[in-house]
């Protein structure tokens, strides 16, 4: 069984402060509370004790947010800058983000349940990377010039070219395992294309993008571009997706909400992009490096408590070494240190919320009742906080739905497989595509099945690298658009062809 560390999750000093001040909502520049008066509880989820009360935004506090962005694009001194000014702002932020690491690493922790140390060289300081590399995109966003010949029009010359414009008002809705990180994905693509946005972050986690509000203002952006609601999917969410004076949504979380989205935007038919969910296989080869793929597979399901939508937690291994890649796996879920994310021992954390734990300890109990096999794992864990174990399931099969659906947690289903042919065949079937793991020494066989596989994103013989330069997103029920790199810029902008008879 897993281990549980026994120190227990305190709120540091250096947050009491923040936490003490009423945490209201940012529109026009302002800090406002709901409306309606309402707040609601955020809790710390290595304790389940209450640790901040938030304003509870919904429609008319919508409203005012994408009115103030409206404006702030139509008429304000955002839409006037140039893109050299604009970038330099954005890349104020990334520096804000470094300046204020400790802190924000410590949000993410106290709200998301995550290890101090990964959020801090993993979450913050990603999110400080992708400001900065958009800030650079903001000078690069350029049309071109196109050689028209017109046969109804013989002898006649024309200039013709075209212009890549803001797409205008942006909701972006974001999930509770990145929150800062989401943030940034959110937000840099968005700011550098010269768009203002209505941000609504996930309930459960909203204390690090109001922070991030704070370092907004404070790196010069104007009043009214960056908007940030708090409160529910259902109230606040629901109404920024169906705005009709937002021209875009874009939206990271499970795909049972972004069908959801998809049907709030046809009012409008506002551009809508989505960053979905994913049941990612991860595929080792019997002329893998053991070592290093036992490493990685545990890595990429019980990395972030698994709550991460391109988690491998569809193991496939082959034949002859599925016994020892089990056992390997195991065996480090079963080392596994769980527990507070202050606690510099801890390698797991809790799951983000009682929802949350309460959905992944009904699928262990569910994979069990269908014939799997716990090898490590498979319970919860007997203390304060929403704690399970890192589970490793053998004896799965595809018909589970351990193997079909996806748990959002550090639960990985291992099934054998025997030969190359048919491997591409049982990683594909799924409604979802985000990622795929391939670990190999034979770099041929690699290249052949990441072809193979429907997937936005493939690593081989590594798991879990992004970059804010490599786009990131999903084939199938895993969503629209990509996130990161260049790809991310046209989310966000809408092309113009101009035609001028010389």
């Amino acid at each position: 069984m897993s281990s549980s560390t026994a120190a227990p999750s305190t709120i540091p000093s250096d947050l009491e402060s923040f936490l003490s001040s009423p945490k209201r909502m940012l529109i026009n520049g302002n800090w406002v509370n709901a409306k309606s008066g309402k707040t609601f509880d955020v809790y710390d989820p290595a304790t389940d004790q209450v640790i901040a009360q938030v304003a509870e935004g919904d429609r008319e506090d919508i409203n005012a947010a994408v009115s103030s962005a409206r404006a702030a694009f139509d008429t304000g001194p955002w839409s006037k800058m140039t893109a050299s000014e604009r970038g330099r702002l954005i890349w104020k932020i990334g520096d804000l983000i470094e300046a204020n690491a400790d802190e924000l690493a410590q949000l993410e922790t106290l709200d998301n349940g995550k290890p101090l140390a990964v959020a801090k060289v993993a979450d913050v300081a990603l999110a400080a990377d992708m400001f900065r590399y958009m800030a650079g995109w903001a000078t690069k966003i350029e049309g071109n010039t196109i050689s028209l010949n017109v046969p109804y029009s013989p002898g006649s010359e024309f200039h013709a070219y075209t212009l890549k414009e803001p797409i205008g008002v942006v909701g972006q809705i974001i999930p509770w395992n990145f929150p800062l990180l989401m943030a940034a994905w959110k937000l840099g693509p968005a700011l550098a294309t010269g768009c203002t946005i209505v941000l609504k972050p996930a309930e459960q986690t909203p204390l690090s993008a109001l922070r991030l509000g704070e370092l907004v203002a404070e790196a010069g952006i104007p009043d009214g571009v960056v908007n940030i609601v708090t409160g529910f999917g259902e109230t606040a969410g629901a109404a920024l997706a169906s705005h009709d004076d937002v021209d875009k949504v874009a939206f990271t979380g499970s795909t049972e909400v972004g069908k959801l989205i998809i049907g709030a935007a046809t009012g409008n038919l506002k551009k809508v992009t989505l960053e979905l969910g994913g049941k990612s296989p991860n595929v080792i080869y019997d002329d893998a490096d053991i070592d290093t793929a036992i490493a990685g597979a545990a890595d990429a399901i019980f990395f972030n408590q698994g709550q991460v939508c391109s988690a491998g937690s569809r193991l496939y291994v082959q034949r002859g070494i599925y016994d020892e890649v089990v056992a390997g796996v195991s065996e480090i879920a079963a080392n596994m240190k769980v527990g507070s994310g202050f606690d510099p021992e801890t390698q797991m954390g809790p799951l983000v919320s009682r929802e949350q734990f309460n959905r992944v300890s009904g699928y262990l109990r569910a994979g069990l009742a269908e014939g799997a096999e716990a090898s490590a794992g498979g319970g919860t864990v007997d203390r304060n906080g929403y704690f399970v174990q890192p589970t490793v399931l053998k004896n799965a099969s595809p018909e589970m739905s351990v193997v079909r659906e996806e748990i959002f947690g550090p639960v990985v289903a291992a099934m054998p497989f025997d030969n190359d042919s048919e491997i591409a065949t049982q990683a594909n079937n799924s409604t979802y595509g985000l990622a795929a793991g391939i670990w190999t020494r034979d770099v041929s066989k690699a290249h052949r099945l990441a072809k193979s596989v429907k997937a936005g994103t493939v690593w081989v013989n590594c798991y879990s690298i992004f970059d804010a330069a490599l786009p990131f997103g999903g084939y199938k029920q895993s969503g629209w658009g990509r996130e990161m790199g260049h790809a991310a810029l046209e989310n966000y902008l809408q092309t113009k062809s101009v035609c001028v008879s010389l």
